[in-house]
């Protein structure tokens, strides 16, 4: 139960938002101590950690390669293509995204999005791009609703899908946990089939959300602009 502490200690530290890495790095060595484990193990523990995630660092390449696309016009052209078409609106839009991104990580394939590889250069300027179309230039509030929400369709869409999935991480931590800690023999196959009605359900309510999204944005672009020098309080 004391273990638990490590928990405690992450919540308290993303609360008082002091550095992830440092809540994270703390929480690890607390339960560690915690549950009788040396330093030298602890040292082990993190280096293994790292060098099994160094993959993770692959961003440095992406970046640039991102940066360049964009430079050289790549969101123009993804506003222009949506403009063309004058029936896929914001909401439709994101709601497609997220199908497909639950879809193709239920299957394993989680590179193929993500907020900087995709997102960012594609996905919400497109959806921008159907809402120009539709209510002309855009006032900040509305890109930031557009840009929030274009996000969080890949992040619902790849956090609900990966499970179904019986060879990601998750669901083998998930195994390997419960075996070694209550003696259990869980199946990776029975844990993604359980998955699933959690995904189907995930993909109904923020599909929901997000097609009742172009409601709000149409709402936002007919709001009377307020009196000079007064803040408009929005609903």
């Amino acid at each position: 139960m004391f273990a638990l502490i490590g928990v405690a200690l992450v919540i308290v530290g993303f609360a008082l938002r002091i550095n992830p890495l440092l809540v994270v790095t703390v929480a690890g060595i607390a339960t560690a101590a915690i549950a009788g484990i040396g330093p030298v193990e602890i040292l082990d523990a993190f280096g293994t950690g790292f060098a099994g995630s160094r993959s993770v660092t692959t961003f440095v390449i992406v970046l640039p390669v991102i940066g360049l696309i964009e430079r050289y016009g790549l969101q123009d052209q993804a506003k222009h293509l949506i403009g063309k078409l004058s029936k896929l609106t914001t909401g439709r839009l994101l709601a497609a995204y997220l199908f497909i991104r639950q879809v193709t990580a239920a299957v394993g394939l989680n590179s193929i999005g993500g907020p900087a590889q995709t997102v960012r250069p594609l996905v919400y300027p497109m959806a921008e791009g159907a809402a120009v179309q539709k209510y002309g230039d855009l006032p900040e509030k509305m890109t930031e609703k557009i840009k929030g929400h274009a996000a969080g369709a890949d992040n619902v869409g790849v956090f609900f899908g990966e499970d179904i999935f019986v060879a990601i991480g998750s669901i083998l931590l998930i195994t390997s946990f419960v075996d070694t800690t209550y003696n259990l023999t869980l199946e990776p196959l029975a844990l993604a089939l359980w998955a699933i009605p959690t995904g189907v359900a995930a993909l109904l309510i923020h599909g929901t959300r997000l097609l009742l999204l172009d409601r709000q944005l149409a709402r936002m672009a007919f709001l009377p602009a307020p009196p000079k020098g007064l803040a408009r309080v929005d609903e």
